[in-house]
């Protein structure tokens, strides 16, 4: 099973406090490169104009903790990196409760989670702490240090191209921008680092792929800056891969027009994965298929999830972990779920039959030499089936609906059918 794998991976990058910016991002990064070599870590200066945003300053975090008037350490961020507010600015100094609550964040309703909280865009500083913790403090003096420092740097992104018989490209992206939480961070990079060893090993795709990880929104927003004329012009397809670790369920959400092939492949292919997936609208969006999918990009990006981002309790939380919601079990499902997407994309090709009426499969060994009043056998109507719809006007998935099939079970079928030279590929 792969996710095992795929959970390894994500127990790794676990530790690694991830931002926007910063040394994390540049770790995980490296990290991905050992697993898919040629990944190429890209760099884009602080104050960096990206449409209608700017390339934030840099951040660094070296240490940050609180210690209460009783002498002891909490909101340790060596000890969970979720306990600071992201991008915090620095700050020493003794004060007391009456001003540090200011400065605290909590969730009531989940009394044993530390919430996360970011201030990208907005300086600040602050700590996040579970309620049960919070309600153990009191009045006195609390010392307060945070070793953090913003200044002119850069923001990183990982990019790999994968060159296919065709110009024709799909985007796979993710994002790398959170730190230690399981399903809404690490399912997505890793399954997708996963998936681009997948697609290297192929001799040569159909199409060309470009993979790339990105911080999320300013990242997405800061490569689109930069590379969306020609995206538009070659970008065939594609997914926003996040949120694909848990095992409660799986879900798709749309591209903003919702008919594109990313569409029709993501709810053909679930269909048959898990019938009962829930399928959002675009309303529902939250990612980066935001940007890719913006008027002016028109991008055809959806998203094939297990449990949506925002959807499950444990969302951007401390209880987002690798032990009771992201599994091996529930990585290895959210894999094949978009592996199964790109499959179809590259097998969804258009046939059509060789000869005039129907063949004689019997001199081909496809049919019986013996005819008896017995019906059919399934596999035997299923080549004939395949041989009548083979019109050059149906591609693979509309026959595959037509057969109430999946499209996988197809390919042995019309391989066969191929080599006994039965139809051709009209793409070729």
């Amino acid at each position: 099973m792969i996710g095992k794998n795929i959970h390894q991976f994500a127990q790794e990058l676990w530790p690694i406090n991830r931002s926007i910016t910063g040394e994390g991002v540049r770790e995980t990064l490296k990290r991905i490169s050992n697993h898919i070599p040629g990944l190429k870590i890209k760099s884009v200066p602080s104050g960096t104009r990206a449409f209608d945003w700017t390339v934030p300053k840099e951040w660094s975090i070296k240490e940050a903790y609180i210690i209460t008037p009783k002498g002891k350490k909490i909101c340790d961020f060596s000890q969970n990196n979720l306990h600071i507010l992201g991008y915090s600015i620095p700050f020493q100094g003794v004060i007391s409760f009456d001003e540090l609550k200011k400065n605290l964040y909590t969730l009531p309703k989940q009394p044993d989670a530390i919430p996360y909280v970011t201030s990208y865009y907005k300086e600040r500083w602050g700590f996040c702490l579970s309620q049960n913790l919070y309600d153990t403090l009191g009045k006195g003096n609390y010392k307060v240090v945070i070793k953090s420092s913003l200044f002119k740097g850069e923001l990183n992104y990982g990019e790999m191209f994968i060159k296919g018989k065709s110009d024709k490209e799909i985007l796979l992206s993710s994002y790398i921008c959170h730190p230690s939480m399981a399903n809404n961070e690490l399912s997505g990079p890793t399954v997708l680092t996963f998936l681009a060893k997948w697609l290297k090993e192929i001799n040569e795709t159909s199409y060309s792929y470009r993979i790339i990880f990105v911080p999320e929104t300013i990242g997405s927003i800061t490569y689109l800056s930069r590379n969306y004329k020609k995206m538009k012009k070659k970008t065939f397809a594609g997914f926003n891969v996040s949120c694909v670790g848990d095992d409660r369920t799986y879900s798709y959400l749309p591209t903003r027009n919702g008919d594109t092939i990313s569409d029709t492949i993501s709810k053909h292919v679930l269909k048959w994965i898990d019938p009962k997936f829930i399928k959002y609208s675009w309303l529902n969006r939250g990612s980066d298929e935001r940007q890719y999918c913006a008027p002016g990009i028109d991008l055809p990006i959806a998203s094939i999830l297990r449990t949506k981002f925002g959807e499950y309790p444990e969302y951007h939380t401390s209880l987002d972990n690798l032990e009771n919601v992201v599994t091996p079990k529930g990585l290895d499902g959210g894999y094949w779920a978009i592996r199964r997407a790109l499959e179809a994309i590259e097998k969804n090709k258009y046939y059509k039959t060789t000869v005039l009426c129907e063949p004689q499969m019997g001199k081909r060994g496809l049919y019986p030499t013996l005819s008896t009043k017995d019906l059919l056998d399934q596999e035997i109507k299923l080549f004939l089936d395949l041989v009548s719809l083979c019109d050059g006007k149906k591609s693979l998935l509309e026959i595959a609906e037509i057969l109430n099939v999946p499209i996988w079970s197809l390919y042995d079928k019309m391989s066969i059918l191929e080599q006994k030279n039965l139809i051709k590929n009209t793409n070729i």
